[in-house]
């Protein structure tokens, strides 16, 4: 792939970013506060998500783009295709009870398609099996957020810097094997086990305009990729202000 060019910014324009398999908004939100304009792209209607959306395939979206042309529209492209079939917290219990067939890889043909853009971008993944670089991971640990979330993001086109990692300040709060432990992080996933509330799961993880848990156990927090946002334009629009 190409390097991308420069990003040329004007006062009062964004450069826009498509978010694929964008879920409720987590990661879309996290790019406009660094200064993106964002569309979302998902199979499930999320009418919680807080830009202009399409409801469809995600990769099919994604090949008419290119086919049309409509791809040029954009500067970066986001995407964070389907982990069930190899997150971490799913891999054990799937292999357990024999379950797992039915989850469809979809990593490999998002990579390609993201390729034939000629844009930057990033795919993101939890820790797991996902056949994906390792080029950055985030926690939240390095936001001040109350969730470690481990996320795992391949950088296409372009570099960024790793932080510094920080140490856990103590335990996930919730129930292991029948034990009950407290500590400064929420579980955000599933239900039950002494699992959060809805409002606890939203100040964990930073995020306010949906109350469906659901969308807030399967979102990115919106710190993580304001970071990365923040990092791309600092590098690609060195000469700008980045909107605040």
């Amino acid at each position: 792939m190409t390097q991308p060019a420069l990003i040329r910014r004007v006062p009062g324009h964004r450069p826009r970013l498509l978010d694929l398999f964008c879920c409720a908004g987590g990661a879309g939100t996290g790019y406009a506060r660094a200064g993106f304009a964002v569309d979302g792209c998902d199979i499930v209607d999320r009418p919680n998500y807080p830009f202009p959306r399409h409801h469809g395939d995600a990769l099919a979206y994604l090949a008419d783009l290119i086919a049309t042309g409509g791809i040029r529209r954009y500067a970066f492209v986001h995407a964070s295709p389907p982990c069930q079939h190899g997150c971490a917290l799913t891999v054990g219990t799937n292999a357990s009870q024999g379950w797992g067939g039915t989850h469809v890889d979809l990593v490999a043909p998002t990579r390609e398609l993201l390729d034939a853009t000629g844009l930057p971008y990033v795919i993101e993944q939890p820790n797991g099996r996902a056949k994906i670089r390792k080029d950055l991971t985030l926690r939240g640990e390095m936001f001040g957020l109350g969730v470690i979330r481990h996320r795992n993001f391949e950088l296409g086109g372009w570099t960024i810097a790793r932080p510094a990692h920080r140490p856990h300040r103590g335990r996930v709060r919730g129930y292991r094997h029948g034990r009950y432990y407290d500590g400064p992080y929420v579980a955000a996933y599933g239900n039950g086990g002494g699992k959060p509330t809805v409002p606890e799961l939203q100040a964990a993880m930073g995020i306010d305009w949906t109350d469906v848990r659901e969308e807030l156990t399967e979102a990115i927090p919106p710190a993580y990729t304001e970071h990365i946002g923040r990092a791309y334009l600092a590098a690609h629009a060195p000469a700008l202000e980045v909107a605040a």
